[in-house]
């Protein structure tokens, strides 16, 4: 049995729900390790992972799922997870009860449709500049700090965990790459637990423009989440 601790190789293969064939280039994020990957053309990948963690898949018009690593699932190797259409999942009426085979833990949050089947075992995814910040932007966050109550106070100084995290995010290259190609934040959320709307009002803090927050993809936004948080931790330790 392995321990939580332990770091292993974690394979498996996304697919379809649909009709069974592979899906290239999935999204793949172990949000404890923040480390990144993506799908083959065969839908194959492979991650860096532990017990309990958890990783989380996203592809563009699928409905982003998270799947927790089980020991069941390094003795038995071969996992295949399934991933809905959106098109399909807006479809559907009803949402069937969530029937697991016990090999796989789902955050059953955010499962898609067809939980029923969705996963079986076989034999038991160049940094540059985030963005550019208006005039003014250093004695906005200056004056988030001197403000407790502050909406930055609140996501910066009540989150270190999180925050170690946007760090890893940022060093990671294969991170950056997918974020690169996406727009829609979700990552981002799943990462730094916090609702889109927290991401758009940490950027309006810092004097983003509502341009560059609706336009830029998503590294963009986390590198300027990141120049916003090491400014905040500037003027905080000054303070103190």
């Amino acid at each position: 049995m392995a321990f939580a601790q332990d770091e292993f190789t974690i394979e498996g293969t996304v697919l379809n729900d649909n009709d069974d064939r592979p899906l290239e280039n999935v999204n793949i994020v172990n949000l404890n390790r923040v480390k990144g990957t993506t799908t083959s053309q065969k839908g194959l990948f492979k991650i860096q992972a532990a017990v309990n963690d958890t990783l989380y898949f996203s592809y563009l018009g699928f409905k982003s799922i998270r799947v927790r690593v089980t020991n069941d699932w390094l003795k038995f190797g071969d996992i295949k997870v399934k991933m809905t259409e959106l098109g399909i999942a807006l479809e559907e009426v009803v949402v069937r009860p969530v029937q697991l085979t016990g090999y796989v833990e789902v955050d059953a949050k955010i499962i898609p449709l067809y939980d029923n089947y969705r996963y079986r075992i076989s034999g038991i995814g160049s940094g540059y500049e985030g963005g550019q910040q208006q005039p003014g932007a250093i004695s906005k966050v200056l004056g988030a700090i001197f403000n407790p109550a502050d909406f930055l106070y609140n996501v910066f100084g009540k989150r270190p965990k999180q925050m170690k995290k946007l760090r890893q995010m940022k060093e990671d290259d294969n991170i950056r790459n997918l974020l690169q190609s996406k727009f829609d934040r979700e990552t981002l959320m799943a990462v730094l637990q916090l609702e889109r709307m927290d991401i758009e009002e940490v950027l309006n803090n810092c004097s983003y423009s509502e341009d560059f927050i609706r336009t830029a993809n998503d590294l963009q936004i986390l590198d300027a989440i990141s120049e916003c948080y090491e400014e905040y931790k500037v003027l905080n330790r000054d303070r103190g």
